[in-house]
């Protein structure tokens, strides 16, 4: 059976699909804004083929590409140059014919995607995986590593509740029934928008792609059944591109409301870093190197450790694949003077002027 990449002229349904897949890659390499990155999901749940096309197109613009970049904010070693390439225009050396050019940033959604319902919950990924999940209302959640999640719904509201993790969702509309999302002490209620929660060790994070939504404080989350009770503090509206994060793990400002941190608006180039894990991507602009270990580890089974308290917080900007963990830590030990010891379950990171 031929590949999509393969496939006959004749086929004019898949010619359509190559093209298609083709312009979604580039509108990605240039950075999708919040309103494309909701059409591009949408797009990609249409047809089994949509995934399938770009995600062969995607691996193979990744056989022609450079590896990622890796940039100190303040080099402290001369950069490799052929590893060092500005990431807004990739290099792309070899030119790619118009047909193989449509046959993939779904690759790094669909090919780890794990099918199959965890037996305690409505969903659930394991580590390194993502999952869709196509729910009754038409509605879609996109669940990253380590996430699980369950669902309630009835004829007069719909209902998901975050056990752990991050998700993605892009809400169908229904005026009639509003879409709640719990998590922890943290009730978001949405109606036709989309919008991504990162519940971590201390935080939850909210960041809104699409349309608006409310934050309201919830006392009770066991039970999907149970009603929400706002308590004392009011509600936060959120609209398309503002963030707020959320403290979790000890009472608000008086026992009541939500300790929530400022809201604040996010422009399109942070966007698209905080959404790229959904294309398996990490994206970081001058963030420390503790902040890219704990991104790694989210993804990863062996862990990293940064020892060096000074390394920890030296900044490092760069794309990088989720799974290239091991080719992140070989760019830091031949081009940034980084001692690495390597163990069975954990990469300990030091700096050489230390030894």
């Amino acid at each position: 059976m031929s590949s999509p990449c393969t496939a006959s002229s004749e086929d004019p349904r898949r010619r359509v699909i190559e093209a298609t897949a083709a312009t979604w890659l580039s509108l990605r390499d240039r950075g999708l804004n919040p309103s494309e990155t909701a059409e591009f999901v949408r797009w990609l749940q249409l047809d089994a083929r949509h995934a399938t096309t770009f995600a062969e197109l995607d691996r193979a613009w990744r056989t022609f590409d450079r590896l990622a970049v890796l940039q100190p904010t303040v080099p402290q070693h001369p950069p490799n140059a052929d590893l060092l390439a500005p990431r807004a225009r990739p290099s792309r050396p070899v030119r790619v014919p118009t047909w193989a050019a449509a046959c993939a940033a779904a690759a790094l959604v669909i090919l780890s995607v794990q099918i199959g319902l965890a037996p305690r919950h409505t969903a659930e990924t394991g580590i390194g995986t993502l999952q869709k999940l196509d729910l009754p209302d038409g509605s879609v959640a996109l669940l990253n590593t380590d996430t699980a999640v369950d669902t309630d719904f009835d004829q007069t509201e719909r209902r998901v509740r975050i056990v752990r993790g991050e998700v993605f969702f892009t809400v169908a509309k229904d005026a009639s029934r509003p879409f709640i999302v719990t998590v922890d002490t943290v009730a978001v209620r949405a109606v036709g928008t989309a919008f991504n929660i990162h519940r971590s060790e201390h935080d939850v994070e909210v960041l809104v792609a699409e349309g608006q939504i409310q934050l309201s404080p919830t006392a009770q989350v066991g039970s999907l059944r149970e009603p929400l009770r706002p308590e004392a503090g009011g509600a936060t509206d959120l609209v398309a591109g503002q963030r707020v994060v959320i403290r979790v793990g000890a009472p608000a400002v008086n026992g009541h409301g939500l300790d929530i941190g400022p809201v604040s608006p996010l422009e399109p180039a942070a966007i698209r870093r905080k959404l790229a894990w959904q294309e398996r991507r990490l994206e970081f602009d001058g963030a420390p190197l503790q902040e890219i270990v704990r991104e790694f580890n989210r993804y990863n089974r062996v862990r990293l450790v940064v020892s060096d308290p000074d390394l920890a917080v030296r900044r490092f900007s760069g794309v990088f694949r989720a799974d290239g963990q091991h080719s992140f830590v070989r760019l830091l030990e031949q081009d940034f003077g980084i001692s690495v010891t390597r163990r069975s379950d954990e990469i300990d990171l030091r700096s050489t002027a230390r030894h």
